[in-house]
């Protein structure tokens, strides 16, 4: 073989390893590229879970594989105030989660749950899905950090106890597993509750030793974590509609490639609305699972419970005078409200 040839075959393999090279690239890009979102939650088989899954599918529909949404529901990323400091420190990128849980990261939360401010599901709906306050939602707790991706309408807050309550003396002395949000532990000191904000994992043993008397919950959550087995009564106290968000790291999310981002945002809305109706059938679904598998649901005689939704109105009221930035975002809810119910 001469000099010339051989110099010829060289370039020729050089090329060779070139194209080769060139089809792999990309390949290594899109691979370099893929970032993960881990989205967790203390719950599962719920309205919260079912948003996750289908949020899941949206962005997989947008983005392929450029996005990895990883789902932990059951409290598999550790406890409530874990996955709330998770998302804040972006140790965890996003958290579906009870406005209620977060009112330690912004009292604003507060203005979600106060109670007997939506009187149902629909309301819930018209308010949070509506586009202008939808856009205010998002960014209105970007300067903690964090942006609101997802709005859910979760179920209304009843008592689970131990022993049957069905008078407004019932509820005195009860120890009760709250949120940890004054908007529901001022609410149930009034009527003589000790409230006790706790960790959902630690709820059932609670019940079993004796710890506590009952918990705070929407229904869908006694029925999935088949709390019937440990204590059987529900009373419709119907104290608010509890609000669900998905909260994802500001900074990570702006790290994301625009087309991502994008993604991440059409991806939480329209899987918001995709599951509106899955969650108002569910609250149907548990009640009818928690009468089936032998619990038991009362109410309150109709004056008891005027005078329950009485004191919780006057309370509510108290716990957030003096704050301004809650009564500010309460009003904008106030104001949508009446825009609804005027039509």
């Amino acid at each position: 073989m001469t000099k010339h040839t051989t110099r010829f075959t060289l370039t020729r393999r050089a090329f060779g390893a070139v194209a080769a090279l060139s089809l792999m690239l990309p390949f290594a890009g899109s691979a370099y590229a893929q970032s993960t979102m881990k989205l967790a939650s203390a719950t599962i088989n719920d309205v919260q879970h079912e948003w996750q899954k289908e949020f899941q599918k949206e962005v997989e529909s947008r983005v392929g594989t450029a996005l990895k949404v990883e789902i932990y529901p059951a409290s598999q990323l550790g406890a409530i105030p874990r996955m709330s400091e998770g998302v804040l420190l972006g140790t965890i990128e996003a958290f579906t989660t009870p406005t209620s849980f977060v009112t330690n990261v912004d009292p604003r939360f507060q203005a979600f749950d106060v109670p007997g401010l939506f009187k149902d599901a629909d309301e819930v709906d018209a308010v949070i899905h509506d586009k202008d306050f939808r856009d205010y939602m998002e960014t209105l707790f970007l300067d903690k950090g964090v942006r609101i991706i997802g709005a859910i309408f979760n179920s209304p807050t009843q008592i689970l106890t131990r022993e049957p309550v069905t008078t407004l003396d019932g509820f005195k002395g009860l120890k009760v597993r709250t949120f940890a949000s004054p908007l529901q532990m001022e609410p149930m000191a009034a009527l003589g509750v000790n409230p006790t904000p706790l960790a959902l994992s630690e709820v059932t043993p609670q019940l079993q030793a004796g710890g506590i008397d009952g918990m705070l919950a929407g229904i869908p959550i006694l029925t999935a974590f088949k709390f019937y087995d440990t204590a059987k009564h529900v009373t419709n106290i119907n104290m608010n509609q509890i609000v669900s968000v998905t909260l994802v790291n500001e900074a990570w999310f702006q790290s994301q490639p625009e087309e991502v981002r994008t993604a991440i945002i059409e991806a939480g809305r329209a899987a918001e609305k995709t599951v509106f109706p899955w969650g108002v059938e569910n609250v149907e679904r548990a009640e009818k699972a928690w009468l089936g598998n032998g619990g038991e649901i009362h109410t309150l005689p109709d004056d008891q419970q005027a005078e329950l939704q009485a004191t919780f109105a006057r309370v509510a009221d108290e716990v957030i005078a003096g704050q301004p930035a809650v009564i500010e975002v309460k009003g904008r809810i106030v104001a949508k409200l009446e825009e609804v119910r005027s039509k």
